[in-house]
């Protein structure tokens, strides 16, 4: 596989999406981040105050590590705001803490694509680390041209698969969530509707990096699939 052409296209075209879509996200972010809301909120005062509106009280607001490292931890129910969100008072900060806050929101509402791929995730984690070990296999012993080839060729495509399930279902997820956050910023006054577009920017480059993690592993299973013979007669050599 390692001197297949096709597989340097494919594992290509997912670096050159994935680096495009963090370049996009970085240097959005950057921008709206020296653009102060008037009001002069913080991130965190952002996420607290959308969290107190719709009435929940259970989810603690913490700072973490990191730049871009923002997320909700629905096990915990803690909301983790990176340094440069916390405590800063931009567009950007206003919009990534209400995006996590819409993760908030959709937990204490039981929406049920959250649910999914929360349940998933050991799923995923267990079909990550066992596909390439029983596709590698598949591959060694001919892959549809023998009984235990095929039988390993589906199961590792199978295994693959749930990787892919879990960046096709945070796909609604993420974009849900930010629905959630650009009409609670708009409805909130928290920051003035002309400021909404900068949040809007910011969450909207963020979005890219999931569509091309799903394009991603989409386009890597149906290589295996296609490689191990189990899609359009693959080469088996």
């Amino acid at each position: 596989m390692f001197f297949d052409p096709v597989y340097w296209l494919v594992i290509g075209i997912g670096l050159l999406l994935g680096f495009w879509a963090q370049a996009r996200v970085k240097g959005t972010f950057a921008k709206y981040s020296r653009m102060p809301v008037r009001s002069g909120v913080t991130g965190a005062q952002v996420a607290e105050a959308i969290l107190r509106a719709r009435g929940i009280r259970d989810v603690r607001i913490v700072p973490v590590a990191g730049e871009l490292t923002d997320h909700y931890d629905p096990r915990r129910k803690v909301l983790r705001l990176s340094q440069p969100v916390y405590g800063a008072r931009s567009m950007a900060a206003a919009g990534v803490a209400a995006h996590e806050v819409g993760h908030a929101i959709q937990h204490a509402e039981g929406y049920w694509p959250l649910r999914f791929r929360s349940a998933w995730v050991p799923v995923a984690n267990i079909g990550s680390g066992l596909s390439y070990v029983v596709i590698i296999l598949a591959l060694l012993l001919g892959g549809t041209a023998t009984a235990l080839g095929q039988s390993l060729a589906v199961a590792g495509v199978a295994l693959f698969a749930t990787t892919t399930v879990f960046t096709l279902v945070t796909l609604p997820v993420e974009f849900d969530a930010s629905k959630r956050a650009l009409a609670t910023l708009e409805q909130s006054g928290l920051i003035a509707r002309d400021e909404l577009d900068g949040a809007r920017r910011v969450l909207n480059a963020a979005a890219l990096t999931y569509v091309a993690a799903f394009v991603t592993s989409l386009l890597t299973l149906l290589y295996w699939a296609w490689r191990l013979g189990l899609l359009g007669g693959g080469r088996r050599d």
